[in-house]
């Protein structure tokens, strides 16, 4: 069972209860994604100031880390399904339809790769072009050398080196990098592309467009700990993610995609670290 074509994220699987909220019904109330809002906004940059560094002081160990972060995602996540308990929205309305069986997972799943790589490439353009602005800007134009090409910004060795101290650096934290991700991936596209990004479209008056975008942003403001530069990209990897939530009428490819790119972006620092790469 579908909703109609303008509900920007549609209801479960063809046997599940559909919601009668399209897009000019809020999910939940006003106050509760107000609060939502500011907590994930606090959150953010608070551990912009805090977290990292108390990792600087403390490299060999961020279990503690990964469980305080969990805790927090399923906090924010509880809150979530309390407004729409609030609304008598069923939560699972938040995931969209999800095809059954393994060909739909395939599917999914196929897709999340796919959707992975192009976004790589986009992000990947979007970082060439800000390195060429920010260079001209300190050279005040003058075309930089090959070698010059290849160094990065101060901003973007500090963002680096605050992600490669989040990185796991043994088999326990590993294993507990790998569970952080796959809870991480549901809880933040639930989150942001099912609750926020369905908030925002039911008060611009369906406007599609407008809860994307905004639900971007917040998806970008909410890694303040990574930079400015990275919470930019991050925004706009927030709008492709709503996109691909769009066409694929659901939250699963999505949620493939991000616990994807998570875990292979921590293990890929792992492996840098290990290997003295930085």
């Amino acid at each position: 069972m579908q909703m109609p074509d303008s509900d920007p994220i549609l209801t479960s699987s063809s046997d599940a209860q559909q919601v009668p909220a399209g897009t000019s019904a809020a999910i939940a109330p006003v106050w509760h994604t107000a609060v939502l809002v500011l907590g994930i906004l606090a959150i953010s940059f608070n551990g912009s100031a805090r977290v990292v560094p108390a990792l600087a002081h403390r490299p060999q160990s961020h279990l503690v880390t990964y469980a305080t972060t969990a805790v927090m995602e399923l906090v924010m996540l509880g809150w979530v399904a309390l407004g729409l308990w609030l609304r008598r929205v069923p939560f699972r309305s938040l995931f969209g339809v999800i095809q059954r069986g393994v060909r739909g997972f395939a599917v999914d799943l196929g897709v999340a790769v796919v959707f992975w790589f192009g976004s790589m490439m986009v992000l990947g353009s979007i970082g060439l072009a800000w390195n060429a602005v920010e260079f001209a800007a300190a050279h005040k134009g003058a075309p930089p050398s090959p070698s010059q090409r290849m160094q990065p910004s101060e901003q973007q060795k500090q963002t680096l080196e605050t992600l490669e101290r989040l990185a796991p650096a043994s088999g326990m934290e590993i294993a507990g990098w790998v569970a952080l991700c796959l809870l991480v991936g549901p809880v933040e596209e639930a989150i942001f592309r099912g609750y926020l990004q369905r908030q925002f479209t039911a008060w611009s008056r369906g406007r599609i467009a407008v809860g994307v975008a905004a639900s971007a942003l917040m998806f970008g403001a909410a890694h303040g700990y990574e930079g400015a530069r990275s919470m930019v990209l991050l925004a706009v990897f927030g709008a492709l993610f709503s996109g691909l939530a769009l066409v694929r009428r659901g939250l699963r490819a999505g949620i493939l995609a991000h616990s994807g790119h998570d875990l292979f972006v921590g293990l890929l620092l792992a492996f840098a670290r290990m290997h003295h790469l930085f």
